[in-house]
């Protein structure tokens, strides 16, 4: 099994980040060949000031190490570093059909009112997503709810290029659904995602914040007057309630009936507290080892660099043999 997956090195990565994609990661890199890279090249969808978006690839990689990535394991590099994704994205974007992008949900959800106004990288870029996984031959791909729409979308593609081509160039990658914890949400608004691009840094918990601030968020959490329940259905119309029983359940590995069964009855005055310790505990030796990596900024540097040197070997033979199935001369 091969597996492809990557995160957007803009803004701090978040608790929602740790628990929904990369605490699977360190898992998955015990069970599967796997490749974790940096989607600087999605980044640039939207505009990024270049010297900050330098310093937030190089913060996301130490990130993800911190958090237990193993560059041994994982073959850990960022997009840019590998022009084969830009290459193969736009032999693809000759394949994908304008009426499949019509259709992606996120795009108009990113570019909001002034969707005229949007980069044409952002409307396209489900394409790029498609070059990431198929460029390595996927088998799997760790998706939320949220991404199993383009998913979709890149299995669409590879099967209209190997059939319009005539070849089984391309395999077609299946989806890995996350449980319950791979959305969490945010914590002034139950019924949104934790997002990097929230206004309020209140809203998140960012891997880099000091155990201070992390109890403090949690004691600010949005949540409501009524003691938890004893089953999960008591928190049906509650998400904000349901949102925080799910963080606990997550960082400590239990099902969130498990944790109402300990908690039930009682108030978030208690909740909470308990909450915020765990968090605090979890996250301690990730900000410790993040701090220690990001004074090593070179070590960084080349980590990512033999990544993608590696990453690079496995592209390569998709890439040629796209380029043969197009009829295109290639130098390689």
């Amino acid at each position: 099994m091969r597996v492809v997956s990557g995160i957007q090195p803009t803004g701090n990565p978040h608790l929602g980040n740790y628990l929904g994609a990369i605490k699977r990661w360190t898992e998955m890199q015990h069970e599967s060949e796997c490749l974790i890279f940096l989607a600087d090249l999605h980044a640039i969808t939207v505009y990024n000031e270049p010297a900050q978006l330098a310093a937030t690839i190089r913060e996301a990689a130490a990130t993800l190490i911190a958090c237990g990535i193993d560059p041994d394991k994982a073959i850990l590099f960022n997009q840019a570093r590998i022009p084969a994704h830009a290459e193969l994205a736009w032999l693809l974007n000759c394949t994908a059909r304008v009426g499949w992008l019509n259709r992606m949900t996120q795009f108009k959800e990113k570019s909001g009112k002034n969707r005229e106004g949007a980069s044409v990288g952002l409307y396209a870029y489900p394409v790029l997503q498609a070059a990431d996984v198929l460029l390595y031959q996927a088998t799997h791909v760790p998706v939320g709810e949220d991404q199993k729409q383009h998913l979709e979308l890149a299995r669409d593609i590879a099967t209209k290029f190997n059939t319009d081509y005539g070849v089984d160039l391309f395999t077609l990658p299946e989806p890995l659904i996350g449980d319950t914890a791979a959305r969490i949400m945010s914590l002034r608004d139950g019924s949104a995602k934790m997002s990097k691009s929230d206004p309020s840094d209140m809203s998140r918990i960012n891997l880099i914040d000091d155990s201070d601030t992390v109890a403090q968020k949690i004691r600010k959490a949005k949540t409501d007057p009524e003691p938890l329940p004893d089953t999960v259905d008591g928190l049906e119309a509650r998400p904000e309630a349901r949102n925080l029983v799910g963080i606990y359940a997550a960082l400590a590995g239990r099902d969130m009936k498990d944790v109402l069964q300990e908690f039930a009855g009682q108030g978030f005055g208690a909740f909470k507290p308990a909450l915020a310790e765990l968090t605090v505990e979890t996250l301690r030796p990730i900000k410790a080892r993040l701090d220690e990596l990001m004074a090593h900024p070179q070590e960084i540097d080349r980590i990512l660099e033999q990544g993608s040197t590696r990453a690079a070997s496995l592209a390569q033979p998709t890439l040629d043999g796209a380029y043969k199935a197009l009829g295109l001369p290639n130098k390689r």
